[in-house]
């Protein structure tokens, strides 16, 4: 698959293919979207909202969530506000997400499954991973978007002129519930 992938990139770049996304580093709309990097939101998210290449910064993770409040999500969105000028952000959840109702043990089963020992997960434990905080999903996409804006909007870093929405998004058609 990978390899199919690289000749497509070639043959892109060669028919110059990419001249309709040029677009500079600066959301037009000054606006950063967190959401989930659920496969059915790749097209479905932008085409809902009516946003295009350059419109704005988006910023995908297992469930949409902040894990951490000095994690990569919120260092991006910090990069997004300070040097790239982003004024909101839309923390978008979704339905029927595969993160809703995951918990550490069972992630923790799937992964000796597939070769982790025992061992390494016991590393992780004593270098300070909380497998309980890091790997559970959450029961609510509602509360889960709630939680994430209250958040940001209460995070030491991030000012308070900035303007933060939570909404939950139909995976099917694309239809947004404003929350927050």
């Amino acid at each position: 698959m990978i390899q199919e992938m690289l000749e497509y990139n070639q043959k892109f770049v060669k028919d110059k293919q990419y001249e309709q996304y040029l677009t500079s580093k600066y959301p037009d709309k000054k606006m950063a979207i967190l959401t989930c990097m659920d496969t059915r939101l790749t097209e479905l998210l932008p085409a809902a909202l009516g946003i295009k290449n350059g419109d704005v910064k988006i910023i995908k993770n297992a469930g949409g969530v902040v894990t951490h409040p000095f994690g990569s999500v919120i260092r991006s969105l910090l990069v997004a506000i300070f040097e790239l000028g982003v004024e909101e952000i839309m923390v978008i959840g979704h339905t029927d997400c595969g993160v809703q109702h995951i918990n550490a043990d069972m992630m923790i089963d799937l992964m000796k499954k597939r070769g982790v020992t025992q061992e390494q997960i016991d590393m992780m434990h004593y270098c300070g991973v909380d497998f309980e905080n890091w790997l559970s999903g959450f029961d609510n996409v509602e509360s889960s978007v709630h939680e994430t804006v209250e958040m940001l909007e209460n995070h030491p870093l991030i000012p308070k002129d900035i303007t933060i929405y939570g909404c939950v998004m139909n995976s099917v058609t694309g239809e947004l519930t404003h929350i927050l």
